[in-house]
């Protein structure tokens, strides 16, 4: 289910204050990007990861490719930064940065 305007907007205030979990390099899309970047959506649900790839096009396709290969929906993309959240029913309120900030 996509994310309503009103969800939005609470995430993207809640990403201001986060910092990159996760960096992509020019490398893209490594086995332990992705084993990283799922471990990252399990504990946390709001993530943001910063894609250091110099290309626009080639830095959106890695996005649109996480977002898929995690299930993920993507919140926000600010230049290099890009906000990511996944439901997870059996979060650790400690560790969620939606349960956190609220």
């Amino acid at each position: 289910m996509p994310l309503t305007q009103e969800q939005k907007k609470q995430y993207k205030s809640i990403g201001h204050h986060l910092k990159p979990v996760l960096i992509v390099a020019d490398n893209g899309l490594t086995e332990g990007v992705l084993a990283e970047f799922e471990r990252a959506l399990n504990d946390h649900e709001l993530i943001k990861i910063k894609v250091n790839i110099l290309d626009r096009e080639a830095r959106l396709a890695a996005i649109a490719e996480l977002c898929k290969v995690g299930k993920a929906d993507l919140v926000q993309v600010i230049g290099k930064m890009a906000l990511l959240y996944r439901k997870n029913f059996s979060v650790n309120k400690q560790l969620s940065n939606v349960h956190r900030f609220k």
